[in-house]
């Protein structure tokens, strides 16, 4: 009943990568170099029929460049309810948090504080975690760590979710003290089997926090919200009004706490937040080009995953040609969904959001051309029939 994005992401390794090993990888060119293209002329007709169809409540943004060439809300608010979906409002973004947080890890990588092949003992000399003296910050970022995952541990606590999300923050049930423990399965030293977890990026955050001497919060502070002019960004928990989630037609649980997912899930943002992220980050302005190629180079092994994103290439029906490569990652908790989907040669951005839980699903899989993040990026890519 804990519905995130783990279980689904796992279960992508083995499917993506029957399909996207047929296709020969792109070059990691700059974003700069599709700069000059033209606006795409996106298939409006297409896009509200796949919206029409999925029954969809949320937000599209989808942008060329520095310009936002198509924004929409579509639904309700709530299910059955009268209050419309509206551009601006503040959403969590869940497991995106992770992009950002493997941003700022590339940037102690570029600035030399960083080395992604040396133990996190090297940083975190008094770690408890299991083989963190052969633990590197790249196996975190790939999900081959072989950490603890809250789900493997004892019943779930309330309305499903694991004793790890309900926790105060601090206590020794939950954050890098819990991730640290023994993970109750046959020990095995990293790299581990690829398993999605948040375990990881909470203790990647704690490398970041010893290397820099600052919180997590102060960093995404002072590295991003700052100096890209981002307001409503920040990290749980807050006091600001965030977009509800609802799974099956009903309130999500009251009883997760958010800021227990900290640098792998706590950030919140509007979606121009979001693109004025991504957009610093495709054009050099958070890392430089040689981190950020390192960042997004999908490994096969592990279904293409990326450091903290997803890196693949992959053909949309109607598109002519090779395929597109695409940066994708995936926010997931509770009853919110999000999409984030960069495509470099093509210097775009689109950004989904939704507070319905079953739009997990509802997006589908780009690699199986298949389910509405696919028929958005067909929609945008595709001559219009």
């Amino acid at each position: 009943m804990h519905r995130r994005t783990g279980t689904v992401l796992n279960r992508l390794r083995s499917g993506i990568l029957a399909i996207l090993c047929l296709c020969p990888c792109l070059s990691l060119l700059a974003p700069a170099a599709a700069a000059t293209q033209s606006a795409p002329t996106i298939d409006e007709a297409r896009l509200a029929a796949a919206m029409q169809a999925a029954d969809f409540a949320g937000t599209v943004l989808i942008a060329k460049g520095e310009q936002i060439v198509f924004e929409r809300a579509y639904g309700t608010v709530e299910p059955g309810g009268k209050a419309l979906h509206r551009l601006g409002r503040i959403w969590r973004w869940a497991s995106v948090s992770k992009q950002v947080t493997a941003t700022l890890a590339m940037q102690e990588v570029a600035a030399g504080r960083l080395d992604l092949d040396q133990p996190i003992a090297r940083y975190l000399p008094q770690s408890r975690a299991p083989h963190a003296a052969t633990l590197t910050a790249r196996m975190l970022m790939q999900h081959v760590s072989g950490l603890r995952h809250a789900d493997d541990f004892a019943p779930p606590d309330k309305d499903g979710w694991a004793t790890f999300y309900t926790a105060p923050l601090g206590s020794a049930e939950t954050g890098v003290p819990w991730c640290e423990g023994p993970t109750g399965k046959p020990d095995k030293a990293p790299p581990a089997d690829f398993r999605y977890g948040d375990c990881d990026f909470i203790l990647m955050g704690a490398v970041l926090e010893a290397i820099t001497g600052k919180t997590y919060a102060a960093l995404v502070r002072e590295r991003l919200a700052r100096p890209l002019g981002l307001r409503s960004l920040g990290v749980f928990p807050t006091a600001k009004r965030t977009v509800p989630g609802f799974e099956a037609g009903k309130p999500e649980s009251r009883f997760f706490r958010l800021e227990n997912f900290g640098p792998a899930g706590a950030l919140y943002g509007t979606t121009h937040d979001l693109l004025a992220f991504d957009r610093a980050l495709m054009t050099g302005k958070l890392i430089p080009p040689a981190e950020r190629a390192v960042m997004w180079t999908g490994e096969p092994r592990y279904g293409y995953a990326a450091l903290g994103q997803w890196a693949f290439e992959s053909a949309l029906k109607g598109c002519d040609g090779a395929g597109v490569r695409i940066i994708e990652r995936r926010g997931f908790i509770g009853g919110v969904v999000l999409r984030n989907i960069i495509l470099p040669e093509q210097d775009m951005v689109i950004i989904m959001t939704s507070n319905r839980a079953s739009a997990e699903a509802t997006f589908g899989e780009i690699w199986q051309q298949a389910g509405l993040t696919h028929d958005v990026l067909a929609a945008t890519l595709c001559k219009a029939s």
